[in-house]
């Protein structure tokens, strides 16, 4: 059975709350039906992992409770307004990339020694597949100057903020699941913890040997690392050589995941082309 994408799961305790709280208003009161709703909330929560997306949805109802009906809350704001932060929400995180990890930008110091740890030769190619507003880049500019220095977002106003911000470094929209990563001496992701055995398969079957994957704070699954760092914060830093399951490092067993439909109507696509 596919899995769900952790944020309608994580939407759906919100609304069935919504719906708790409106069925029993009437009969055991606004702050008995409330309770009940958060209450609610909080078990679907424990479905959750890691510990913060428990904390987003246990605390998705209270919060939306807060906004609209709180001091100075959000209720009188017009239907049309909500549309609209709508529209720009799904232009920013497109419905396909639901699938990625949100936007979290790379911490300035959190490649610290990634440049010792694995040396690149000048005008190296350097990718961050999943560039967001651009953290990334300049973090991996500080490690490699001499690199040249791409970036691939799926969202086009994120695309074009983080062209903006690096100037430096080219930026193209982009699925970072089908473009080609052959042509990359290094790829470096901030993905989840789902993402990983995707990006084990993509990296092993499509890396020239002697490249190199860094991945901020998420293993890759079943793969010893070449290099692993603890940062000073909670961040971890995983580098891998290329070719996975070369000496020091274990075989990649990993399953090929599912194909999306939105995967496959691309692939389709190309295949007519």
């Amino acid at each position: 059975m596919r899995r769900l994408p952790w944020r309608p799961p994580a939407l759906l305790p919100g609304g069935g709350a919504g719906l708790v709280y409106a069925a029993l208003q009437s009969t055991l009161g606004p702050l008995a039906a409330w309770l009940a709703a958060c209450f609610l909330g909080v078990l679907a929560s424990l479905l959750a992992t890691p510990w913060w997306r428990r904390l987003a949805v246990a605390a998705g109802f209270p919060l939306s409770c807060l906004m609209l009906w709180g001091p100075g809350g959000l209720a009188a704001i017009s239907p049309w307004l909500w549309l609209a932060a709508l529209g720009l929400l799904t232009l920013v995180y497109p419905l396909n990339a639901w699938r990625d990890a949100p936007l979290f930008p790379t911490p300035t110091d959190a490649l610290q020694g990634l440049a010792d740890a694995a040396p690149l030769p000048d005008g190296a190619a350097v990718l961050d597949a999943g560039c967001g507003l651009g953290d990334g880049l300049r973090a991996l500019r500080g490690q490699y100057p001499q690199a040249r220095l791409r970036g691939m977002e799926w969202s086009w106003p994120l695309r074009w903020l983080c062209a903006l911000r690096c100037p430096w470094a080219r930026v193209r929209r982009a699925d970072i699941w089908l473009a080609d990563w052959s042509g990359y001496q290094m790829v470096y992701l901030f993905q989840r913890p789902e993402s990983m055995g995707r990006a084990a398969v993509k990296a092993a079957t499509e890396l020239p040997e002697g490249a190199w994957l860094v991945s901020l704070d998420f293993a890759l699954p079943g793969v010893e690392p070449s290099w692993q760092r603890q940062g000073p914060g909670r961040h971890s830093l995983w580098v891998y050589r290329m070719p996975l399951g070369g000496a020091g490092e274990a075989v990649v067993h990993v399953p090929e995941p599912e194909e999306t439909p939105y995967e496959k109507a691309q692939r389709e696509l190309q295949q007519r082309r």
